[in-house]
């Protein structure tokens, strides 16, 4: 075991089709994810040698992958080293439960707040924009129940929701790419009102367990799959990258007259995507919301205006102060210099 932590891991060249160009790295985002690959291995066992060697290999390999520009990818590679070594296939699996459970104990009354509203859709909006707080790893101190009633009443920081509306009358095929477990119950509730308007939606969800991401099991568990038809992005990423995603998915994706788009995982993996997408989600941590130009918390309903993809040539490294560009090997040659400001 000790000489495998010492050699190089393979699933480092193995495990990505393509670098991510089209995301962009903040200095924030690495004690994130540091943070995530910890609770992935807390979670996966109580061994404390385990899970010092774990930390400690993660510690060297999380900055190796983001120097490398990839980022959605990181939660899988701890993934599936932590499976191979513990035999835990998904350590999130009771949290998510949790939440799925108690979200399913509150859609009596957001369905009442709907029926009463003279808005109904921008109201389910509101409340699928809510659930997007729930979130282990950017925002593990969330309070459901406040962030619920703040969203009902609150001010969105980004507000195309009447572009949104005239985007909806004309579109019959709807793809609606979903994010976390617990949050999948919110979705449901918009949902339920495209479909009122003889709408066909497709719902989607991770391809495999990673993070507090939905996953197929989860809609069984909430009732979307009898609700409406639901696929899956075909990778275990927390976000719809098109480059790992399935055949299947790209393609609906790609035929769909709307997309709309849940949470910071797969605005990070669609921003740079051109199409029909509508991004609704609140941004959670400081990085989204410095991208958005929002304030931190701030409830997002976001056409995407992009005509063709957007080239990014290097990595964008933001700090507390304005934002500096560097390329990837400048940035491999100062990453010390970024970690100590």
């Amino acid at each position: 075991m000790s000489q495998r932590g010492r050699r190089r891991p393979q699933p480092l060249k193995k495990c990505f089709k393509a670098k991510e160009k089209n995301l962009k790295f903040y200095a924030e985002c690495e004690p994130c994810l540091l943070k995530a690959a910890r609770w992935i291995v807390d979670s996966s066992t109580d061994d404390n040698r385990l899970r010092t060697m774990l930390r400690k290999r993660f510690e060297k390999e999380v900055p190796t992958l983001l120097r490398k520009n990839i980022y959605l990818g990181v939660p899988r590679h701890v993934r599936d080293i932590v499976r191979k070594t513990t035999g835990v296939q998904d350590p999130f699996k009771a949290y998510k439960r949790r939440y799925n459970k108690t979200a399913l104990r509150l859609v009596p009354i957001l369905k009442k707040w709907i029926e009463k509203s003279n808005d109904r859709l921008l109201v389910a909006c509101r409340l699928a924009i809510a659930g997007n707080v729930i979130d282990f790893v950017a925002n593990s101190d969330f309070n459901l129940i406040r962030t619920v009633r703040e969203c009902a009443g609150g001010e969105f920081g980004i507000f195309d929701y009447p572009e949104f509306k005239k985007k909806l009358q004309v579109s019959t095929s709807i793809l609606y790419v979903g994010d976390n477990a617990g949050e999948i119950v919110f979705d449901k509730l918009l949902i339920e009102e495209l479909l009122k308007d003889n709408k066909k939606v497709t719902y989607v969800v991770r391809g495999g367990p990673v993070l507090n991401d939905a996953t197929m099991e989860d809609a069984r568990a909430v009732g979307l799959t009898q609700l409406t038809e639901v696929i899956t992005t075909g990778a275990a990423l927390p976000g719809a990258l098109l480059s790992e995603s399935s055949p299947k998915f790209v393609e609906r994706f790609k035929k769909a007259d709307l997309v709309i788009s849940k949470g910071q995982g797969n605005f990070e993996a669609l921003s740079d995507e051109p199409g029909p997408i509508y991004f609704l989600l609140k941004a959670k941590c400081v990085p989204v919301s410095r991208e958005l130009g929002v304030k931190q918390g701030a409830m997002i309903i976001k056409k995407q205006r992009l005509s063709k993809r957007r080239k990014d040539d290097g990595l964008k490294v933001c700090m507390l102060r304005r934002p500096s560009k560097f390329d990837e090997k400048i940035y491999k040659g100062r990453l010390h210099e970024v970690r100590k400001i």
